[in-house]
């Protein structure tokens, strides 16, 4: 009689180690230059897993290859001369594969940023903080986009949202005041607007649309308020951060609705960059409230008829008669 044979070899944990599965959803990072060593902690602390830093000349190419990858994050501080097709590939694809993406600009490149935009759910970030970039990873892990669907932002991503900024806000306070070592002197500067920096860029005053009447405020509005009255509150506005911490009196909101409707009175247009220097706050503070602001149908998108690469804000018609009121 034969007896039994078993031909499996002892189990030796040591001997044949296995590799863990990895569910974490995957970062692709697209940039000219990254700190991936400082990068990868942040990623891993957002739960998810690093896929590789990939230049910006080889980022098309990269995403077209690309089986499958859950977020894209993308650093553009500085224009070049492919980055527009880049930014509107990386939307496209977002869109059709449901990746969630998040851009960082510069005050270079955010009014481009912010044109190309085109899913609900990508966020645009502008120099932001280590703080920042966190909380936008981790919205991303834990909110991506339905593959080919324009969907609402529901009440977690709005709760996600509020506490990221919540944190990044009580940040730069504590580090201002840890900082601050002087009172200052006061001051009565607004701040500069995109039009005092150098550029090849020349402002243009609002064009009256075909056969309908230029957008005004309402005529008995127009006689109680004037763009030197609208900007004079501003500057008194700012005159407190020069006294107390700004960030406990900040609001964005009402800073940049005072903008549009002085830029208004004045028969001016407003840049995204612009309105986020008005708006006294991080700029990607600012950004986040434009998108409110533009949801909630108070401020509208205008393209740039001479240069489709630029975006200006401006309030709508209810919103700028309920200021005037």
């Amino acid at each position: 009689m034969m007896n039994d044979v078993s031909y499996a070899q002892p189990w030796d944990a040591h001997a044949a180690p296995v590799a863990m599965r990895d569910d974490r959803p995957s970062l692709l990072i697209l940039a000219d230059w990254a700190d991936t060593q400082n990068l990868e902690p942040v990623a891993n602390a957002a739960g998810m897993r690093l896929q590789g830093v990939v230049s910006l000349d080889a980022a098309s190419a990269r995403l077209d290859s690309q089986a499958h990858c859950e977020a894209v994050l993308v650093f553009c501080p500085t224009l070049t001369p492919l980055l527009e097709r880049l930014l509107v590939q990386v939307e496209t694809q977002a869109i059709q594969n449901g990746m969630a993406v998040i851009l960082v600009a510069g005050l270079e490149t955010v009014d481009l940023a912010f044109a190309c935009l085109r899913g609900p759910h990508t966020q645009l970030l502008c120099n932001p903080d280590r703080t920042e970039l966190a909380a936008a990873l981790v919205a991303a892990g834990e909110h991506r986009p339905i593959a080919g669907h324009f969907n609402e932002v529901d009440r977690e991503s709005i709760r996600l949202q509020q506490l990221s900024e919540e944190v990044s806000r009580l940040a730069r306070t504590l580090d201002a005041m840890t900082q601050r070592t002087h009172v200052a002197v006061p001051s009565f500067d607004l701040g500069p607007r995109i039009s005092d920096r150098p550029s090849d860029y020349i402002g243009m005053p609002n064009l009256a649309p075909m056969s309908v009447e230029a957008p005004t405020v309402s005529a008995s509005a127009h006689s109680a308020i004037t763009a030197t009255q609208v900007r004079e509150l501003l500057r008194a506005r700012r005159i407190r951060a020069d006294f107390l911490p700004g960030d406990l009196f900040a609001d964005p909101a009402w800073d940049m609705l005072l903008d549009l409707l002085a830029a208004r009175l004045d028969h001016e247009r407003v840049s995204v960059s612009s309105l986020c220097i008005a708006a006294a706050v991080p700029p990607t503070t600012a950004l986040r409230w434009i998108r409110t602001l533009t949801d909630r149908g108070l401020v509208e998108r205008q393209a740039d008829p001479h240069d489709g690469r630029r975006i200006f804000i401006a309030l709508a018609q209810d919103a700028a008669e309920a200021l005037g009121r």
